[in-house]
């Protein structure tokens, strides 16, 4: 899900929760994703479509942060 439809889902209440994991494919980074209320998920993508990647930790947050998000799990 892009940024915007993550801010939308959010606000409709629709988003369940929020995970952060380590990047599975670079560990060194961390990526996000979303659980819906039907039990689907979707991951933070960019415009390309891609999925975000986060080198720090502390960037994810203030990007959750700004998409209205308030809680969400750390997986390590």
């Amino acid at each position: 899900m892009k940024r915007e439809q993550v801010r939308e889902q959010h606000a409709e209440g629709h988003i369940s929760a929020t995970h952060v994991i380590q990047n599975p494919a670079d560990p060194g980074e961390w990526i996000v994703f979303f659980k819906k209320s039907g039990g689907r998920s979707y991951f933070l993508v960019d415009d390309n479509d891609e999925v975000e990647s986060f080198g720090r930790l502390d960037d994810l947050i203030e990007t959750v942060r700004g998409l209205g998000i308030k809680f969400a799990e750390i997986h390590m």
